[in-house]
């Protein structure tokens, strides 16, 4: 990539805390920060929701401070006008509830002519401001909202959740189809979110940027303990992972149990030690822990039971970083190019997803020689030094598309 002498002024406006790593999402903020950091100046916009904080995670000390910090109150679209409108209006204003009002777009406008690029990471912290076109920008999508309700109609459920399913994607899909007139620069986390903004009509330039997880210090040692471990990592207040704990529990882990009796369910993560843990003597709830990588080196495999969705899931990467064997649903590894049986087992119904379990407990050695394919591939694709050049990439692409235009953002009509 060829930068200028000159280094570029980014601002950088984030939902999520700078500097805390508690889910992914969080990974993912950082990290593309970092690269941002590496060939501008950056400065941050912390758009601080009322719910922002990640319970059971305590904040470390943070490494980027906020140049900007905008309070965001809720918003909610609770009166019948405000729904049919949310609806039938993708140029709508504060599609996600949540907003950060005239004062906060204001300091924005005031502050824009001074940077080379506007980068939005993820499409709620763009819409916590009124519906605009924004210059020089880059608008980073880790999960796109149609495909996540798309996922959930397929998960099934009553009639009035299927009806009010169809109704969130279809307003959804065409707050999508307007990406290419407000942004300048999209970038997704697979191949396959692309060619789905492609298929919508977007037209402007979608760059790739992965998932991944940053290369660990040393080489990971495993510590396979008895009775036989299976993990899984993830907040319990994000829907698609305590659905997929709840139906491995309930369709995957008696057939487990038939077979290895003296397996346990490890669950890692805020809120998996609360009221939301499943029931059982061999589940052990243990919440957030400082220090992951030593009790997941003891784990005998990793599971991604996830069912419901978009996006893709950096709980995929953090395992194969661990050399931790993995058992996934499709959609679970979703846009990562892997293959069942080479670096993960791959399984959609509860039978197969059990016995790929079992598979890798009774034979660990073929499970050991899997999980050294993943980690050679983690190292070449999926750490967050190789992903960088992917942000670079987008930031060149942004400013050679758009000259210096000191224009501010403008509104939607």
């Amino acid at each position: 990539m060829e930068i200028s002498n000159n280094k570029p002024r980014i601002l950088y406006v984030t939902p999520v805390w700078p500097g805390e790593t508690a889910t992914g999402v969080h990974v993912r903020a950082l990290n593309v920060l970092r690269a941002l950091q590496q060939i501008g100046t950056v400065e941050t916009v912390h758009l601080a929701e009322e719910n922002a904080n990640v319970g059971g995670s305590p904040r470390p000390e943070r490494e980027i401070r906020p140049a900007y910090t905008i309070p965001v109150g809720l918003r909610p679209n609770t009166r019948f006008i405000e729904k049919l409108r949310w609806t039938l209006d993708p140029r709508a204003n504060y599609p996600f509830g949540s907003c950060a009002g005239q004062e906060a777009m204001n300091l924005v406008h005031g502050v824009l002519s001074h940077f080379d690029i506007v980068w939005f990471f993820k499409t709620r912290s763009a819409d916590t401001f009124v519906n605009a076109v924004w210059p020089r920008s880059v608008l980073d999508i880790d999960d796109l909202e149609s495909r996540y309700e798309r996922s959930r109609f397929g998960a099934g459920g009553g009639l009035v959740e299927r009806f009010l399913t169809i109704r969130r994607k279809f307003a959804w899909t065409r707050r999508e189809q307007l990406f290419g007139k407000r942004f300048t620069v999209l970038t997704v986390c697979s191949e396959g979110d692309r060619e789905y903004l492609r298929r919508l009509g977007v037209e402007i330039p979608i760059h790739i940027i992965p998932n991944g997880f940053e290369r660990p210090c040393v080489e990971p040692n495993r510590n396979v303990t008895q009775p036989p471990k299976i993990g899984f990592i993830g907040p319990f207040d994000y829907f698609p992972n305590r659905n997929g704990v709840q139906w491995f529990v309930k369709r995957c882990w008696p057939r487990i149990k038939l077979q290895v009796p003296d397996a346990r369910l490890r669950l890692v993560g805020p809120g998996t030690s609360g009221s939301l843990k499943p029931q059982g003597t061999d589940i052990d709830g243990l919440g957030w822990l400082p220090s992951l990588s030593e009790e997941v080196e003891t784990w005998s495999l990793m599971i991604v039971p996830i069912r419901v969705g978009g996006g893709t899931r950096v709980k995929i990467a953090y395992g194969f970083s661990q050399k931790c064997p993995i058992v996934s649903t499709p959609l679970g590894a979703y846009g990562y190019s892997v293959r069942h049986g080479n670096e993960i087992y791959l399984a959609d119904s509860a039978e197969a997803f059990a016995d790929a379990c079992i598979t890798l407990i009774r034979e660990p050695e073929k499970a050991a020689h899997m999980a050294e394919r993943a980690w050679c591939r983690y190292l070449e694709e999926w750490t967050w030094e190789a992903i960088h050049r992917s942000v670079w990439a987008a930031a060149e692409d942004c400013m050679r598309r758009e000259s210096r235009n000191l224009s501010p953002a403008h509104i939607i009509q």
